[in-house]
C-alpha cells in the first residue's frame, strides 16, 4: 500500500446517509422523549459540579473566589457556541456516538477514532471523577447519624474509601505513617474505593436493563437535587455577609480563569444527550429542546448557587476548610447551625451525583458502540441484550474500567483529566460544523446554528482558549498530573490506530468487498 493509499484512508469520510440507514434498521431501542432528554440533561450537568468542584473553584489553589460567578459566565459562554453546533448536528444525524460520529463525517476516519478516544476519555474518566466525589458525600451524609450507626461505619479505614494516592495524602496531612495504616498483601499496598465501588456497580446493574429505566431514575433525583439546591439557596440567603464578597477576584484574571477551567466540568453532560441520538423517538425535535434547554436551566441554577455560597462563606485570606473543598453546600449549612439543611443538602447530593453517574456511563457506551460498529473495536462490543435493547457487553465493560479506575485517581486529577476531553471534543465539533457547511450545504438541517461561521469560530476561540491557558498556568501536584496523562492519552490513542485500528478498518473493508 502506497503512502497515497494510507493517506486517503486516514481522511476517508463516513457516509452519512449510510449511518443514518444502518441505525434505523434496528440495534437500539427507541424511547427517549424531549422531556426525558431535559432530565437526562439536568441530571448529568447538575451533579459533581454543584456538589463538589464549585468548591474547589472558588476557593482552591488560585480559586477564584466571589469572582467565580464570572468564571461560570465564561464557562456557559463556552459552552453555548458548542450547544449550538452539537445541536444542528444530533438533529441532523440522529445517530449513536456523538461528537465521533460527526467528526467521521466531516474529518475522516482518523480524526474519528482520536476523538472517540478522547471521548472516552471525557465519559469514563469523568464517570470514575464522579464516582469518587459520591464516596465524599457519602461520608459526609453518614456523619450525620453518628449517634446511630456504628462508629467503624461513620469513620472508615481510610484505605476503604480512598484510592492509593489520596490514602497516602491523607495520612501524610495527620501526620501518620501510611505504611503501618494501608495494608498489604504480598507486598502491595491495598487502598480501595468501596462505596464508588458499590455505586459503579449499580449504575451498571441498571443501565443493562434499559435507557427508559435510566431516564426514569434521573428524573426522580432531578426533582430531588433541584429540591435542596433550592433550599440551599432560600435558607443561605439570610446568612449572606455582603464582606464575603471582598476581595471580589482574590488572584486576580487567573483565578478567574482557572475557575472558569475547572467549573467547566460541571457543565458537562448536554453533549452526552448527542451519543443517545440514536435512542430518540423525534431527534429533530426532542434534541434541540433538550441540549439548549438543559444548559439554560443548569446556568441558572450554578450562578444562584455560587452567589449564595460565596456570600456565606469567605474564599479568600482565611484558611479554608476541607469540608468547603469536598461538599460545600452541606458544609456551608452545617457552619451556621442548620444540621437539618445539610443533612437534606447531603441527600440531594447523592441523587445528583447518582445521576450524573448514570448518563456518563450511558453515553461512554455509545461512543464505543458506534466505534465498534464502525470496525474499530472487536464486534463482541456490537451485541445487544435480546430482552432489554442494551448494548450490556459494552455496559459491562466500561463498569469494570470505571472500577479500576477509582483505585489510581483521585477526585480533582480525574476532574481535570475530564476537562481535556470535554474540550478538544467541542473546539472538534465547532470545526466539523464550518466543514460540513462546505462540503455537504444542501443536506436538510432541521436546525441551524445562528450567525455561522462566527458562532463556531467563537466556541473554537473560548474552549481554546481555556484549555491552552490551564496547560500553561498549571500549578500543583494534580494539575501538572492531569495535563501530563492527557498528552500521554492522546499519544496513546495514535499509537493504538496505527497498530490495531487503521488494520481492523481496511480488514473489514476487504471483507466487506469480498462478500
Amino acid at each position: 500500500m502506497t503512502l497515497t493509499d494510507v493517506t486517503k484512508n486516514l481522511v476517508k469520510r463516513k457516509n452519512l446517509d449510510e449511518a443514518i440507514s444502518n441505525a434505523q434498521k434496528g440495534g437500539l431501542e427507541k424511547t427517549l422523549g424531549a422531556w426525558d432528554l431535559i432530565l437526562l440533561g439536568v441530571g448529568a450537568i447538575i451533579g459533581s459540579g454543584i456538589f463538589a468542584i464549585v468548591g474547589v473553584a472558588a476557593a482552591g489553589e488560585s480559586g477564584a473566589g466571589p469572582a467565580l460567578i464570572i468564571s461560570m459566565v465564561i464557562a456557559a459562554i463556552a459552552c453555548v457556541f458548542s450547544a449550538l453546533c452539537y445541536t444542528e448536528f444530533a438533529t441532523m444525524i440522529p445517530v449513536a456516538g456523538g461528537a465521533y460520529m460527526y467528526t467521521f463525517a466531516t474529518l475522516g476516519e482518523f480524526m474519528a477514532w482520536l476523538i472517540g478516544w478522547i471521548l472516552m476519555l471525557e465519559y469514563a474518566i469523568g464517570f470514575i471523577a464522579v464516582a469518587c466525589a459520591w464516596t465524599n458525600h457519602f461520608l459526609q451524609f453518614i456523619k450525620g447519624f453518628s449517634s446511630f450507626l456504628p462508629a467503624w461505619f461513620v469513620n472508615p479505614p481510610v484505605w476503604l474509601v480512598n484510592d492509593y494516592r489520596s490514602a497516602v495524602n491523607y495520612c501524610n496531612m495527620q501526620g501518620l505513617d501510611y505504611h503501618s495504616v494501608i495494608p498489604s498483601l504480598a507486598g502491595i499496598p491495598i487502598s480501595i474505593n468501596l462505596p464508588a465501588i458499590i455505586m459503579i456497580i449499580l449504575t451498571t446493574a441498571i443501565l443493562i436493563k434499559g435507557t427508559k429505566d435510566s431516564a426514569k431514575m434521573a428524573g426522580i433525583m432531578v426533582a430531588v437535587k433541584l429540591g435542596v439546591i433550592a433550599l440551599f439557596v432560600l435558607a443561605g440567603a439570610f446568612f449572606i455577609k455582603p464582606e464575603n464578597w471582598t476581595p471580589f477576584a482574590p488572584n486576580g484574571l487567573e483565578g478567574i480563569f482557572m475557575g472558569a477551567f475547572i467549573i467547566f466540568f460541571a457543565y458537562i453532560g448536554f453533549d452526552a444527550l448527542a451519543t443517545a441520538a440514536e435512542e430518540c423517538k423525534n431527534p429533530q425535535k426532542d434534541l434541540p429542546i433538550g441540549i439548549i434547554g438543559s444548559l439554560a436551566i443548569t446556568t441558572i441554577v450554578y450562578t444562584l448557587v455560587a452567589l449564595v455560597l460565596t456570600g456565606m462563606q469567605p474564599t479568600s485570606g482565611v484558611p479554608i476548610p476541607e469540608g468547603l473543598l469536598k461538599a460545600p453546600m452541606a458544609f456551608a449549612m452545617s457552619v451556621i447551625g442548620m444540621d437539618w439543611a445539610a443533612g437534606l443538602i447531603s441527600i440531594g447530593s447523592l441523587a445528583g451525583l447518582t445521576s450524573v453517574l448514570l448518563v456518563l456511563h450511558m453515553a461512554s457506551t455509545r461512543v464505543l458502540y458506534a466505534m465498534s460498529r464502525d470496525n474499530f473495536l472487536p464486534k463482541v462490543f456490537q451485541k445487544v441484550h435480546p430482552k432489554f435493547n442494551t448494548p450490556h457487553i459494552l455496559t459491562l465493560t466500561v463498569g469494570v474500567v470505571g472500577i479500576l479506575g477509582t483505585l489510581i485517581l483521585d477526585l480533582n486529577v480525574a476532574a481535570s483529566l475530564c476537562n481535556f476531553g470535554t474540550f478538544t471534543s467541542y473546539i472538534i465539533v465547532c470545526l466539523a460544523i464550518l466543514i460540513l457547511r462546505k462540503i455537504d450545504p444542501d443536506r436538510e438541517r432541521s436546525f441551524k446554528v445562528p450567525f455561522c461561521p462566527l458562532f463556531p469560530i467563537l466556541g473554537i476561540l473560548c474552549c481554546g482558549g481555556l484549555m491552552a491557558y490551564s496547560m500553561i498556568v498549571a500549578k500543583g501536584e494534580s494539575a501538572i498530573l492531569s495535563t501530563e496523562l492527557f498528552l500521554v492519552w492522546v499519544i496513546m490513542g495514535i499509537l493504538i490506530y496505527a497498530s490495531y485500528g487503521y488494520k481492523k478498518s481496511r480488514k473489514a473493508e476487504l471483507s466487506q468487498i469480498e462478500e
